[in-house]
Order: C-alpha cells, then structure tokens, then sequence
C-alpha cells in the first residue's frame, strides 16, 4: 500500500428512494482508486429500487431501516466509521476523479482538521450548469452563510470524537450549523481552490428556494445565530426579519469582499 493510501476514508451517504441516482455515487467513490477506505450508506426504508442496487455492491456498509431524516442518517454512518477521515456525500451527488489523492496530503497537516473546496452545480444528469466559487474559513460568516459545501468537505474523526453531531432539529440548515459547530469549538478548517464534488440539481432538492424552505431557513438560521453568538434575537417574526436582513446585507457585502485562502 502507498502512502496516499495509509489513512483510512470513511464516505457517509444518506438515502431516500434515490435509486435513480445513488449508483453514480457509488460508482464515483469506487472511481477515486483509492484501496483504503469503505462506504456507509444509511437508507431510511428506500422502496423504489434503491436496496437492489445496495445488494450489488459487496464492499458497501448499509443498513435501511426507518429514520428520523437526513440528519439522523448522517449521524448513525458517523457513529459507523472506523476511518481517520470522514465524507458526506449526499445520494444524488458525485466526487470527482483523484479527489481522495488530493484531501490526503492536507489532512497530514496535524494543524489542519478539515478542508474544503469549490463546487460544481449540475443538472440532472450532471451536465455542469455553474460554479460555486467560496473562500477561506470565517467563523462570524459560518452563522449567516453555508459556504462550506458539504459534498467537498472532509474532515478528522476527532471532531466526532468530540461529540460534535448533526443538529437533528435542523431540516434545511443541518450543514451551516455542523460548520459552525465545528468552527466555533476551535477546529481548523482550510479551504482549497479547486472542486471535490459535484452537486446535482433536481425537483427533490431539499435546497430548493420554496417560500416554505425560506422561512424554515431562516428560522433555523436565527436559532443558530442565538446559540453561538454573544446576544440573542428573538426568536419570532421580528427575530426572524432582523436575522433576513443581516443575511442579506452580509450576501450583498461578500460579492464585494475578496476571502484569500490562508
């Protein structure tokens, strides 16, 4: 075994009648050739294929059993993990070719505790229809903004260790309020300019801009804010107005605002 592969890798994958996507997942972890690492898929009761296509697979750790969400899954294949370094890959999205070869070095760095990159946008066959440019960790900005995608995030199984889990209680944000989790407790994260991961883009998104996801957003965001920052708002709809409009007002002076990587 070469080095790049000493350090275990464990891929977490939530699922949800996905089966019209989830074997492109598999297949683009099975592509990184990388040898040291395993895939845990949580299914929540899939009914539409999805187990089949598991039974395929041999090297696969899955368990398909109901759930409490996304956010519940991602913590039992957390909880599952035996790698030193732990991915989220949602179902319906892919990583890209030598992603593993390139997260490996950076997580050497015993002062580096997780890393991130760029984003590709694709339609529902994967077609690239943008990019998602984002820049170097700022903890402030972790309360506002999910600038951390978390289909390139990889990160040390210490801040498991740590007790640091998914908010269950969080449907929309369950990823910006992980982040700032992660970096209100003092871990470092550093971001790279290039992409890990493509996001796929369909009608059962969960982030798409409902006016329902919109105010689920916004009210969670809020509660995030509360519980790391040092004063509170209230959490109501005057809470929820003066929180929207700092979102705004930041999202507005970030297209202005250059964040180097470190």
């Amino acid at each position: 075994m070469n080095k790049k592969n000493l350090f275990k890798i464990s891929i977490v994958t939530p699922s949800l009648d996905q089966g019209k996507y989830i074997e492109d997942c598999i297949q683009s972890v099975l592509n990184q050739n990388y040898e040291n690492f395993e895939h845990i898929i949580i299914d929540g009761g899939s009914t539409d294929g999805t187990i089949e296509i598991l039974k395929k697979y041999p090297h696969l750790k899955w368990i398909s059993e109901t759930d409490e969400g996304q956010s519940d899954a991602l913590n039992k294949g957390f909880r599952m993990a035996s790698g030193e370094i732990i991915g989220w890959c949602n179902s319906d999205d892919i990583y890209l070719p030598n992603t593993f070869g390139k997260v490996i070095p950076i997580l050497e760095d015993s002062k580096i505790d997780g890393v991130y990159s760029n984003l590709y946008f694709g339609d529902e066959k994967l077609n690239i229809t943008r990019e998602l440019k984002t820049h170097r960790p700022v903890k402030w900005l972790s309360l506002f903004h999910c600038y951390i995608p978390s289909a390139t995030f990889f990160f040390k199984r210490k801040i498991i260790d740590n007790g640091i889990f998914i908010d269950k209680s969080k449907y929309i944000t369950m990823d910006k309020e992980f982040f700032a989790h992660i970096l209100y407790s003092g871990f470092k994260m550093k971001y790279i300019n290039d992409f890990f991961a493509k996001f796929r883009w369909h009608d059962a998104n969960k982030s798409l801009d409902t006016p329902e996801v919109k105010k689920i957003r916004y009210m969670e965001g809020l509660k995030t804010f509360n519980r790391y920052y040092k004063f509170s708002l209230p959490e109501n709809s005057f809470g929820v107005g003066l929180y929207k409009s700092a979102v705004m007002g930041l999202l507005l002076y970030r297209k202005f605002l250059k964040f180097k990587s470190k």
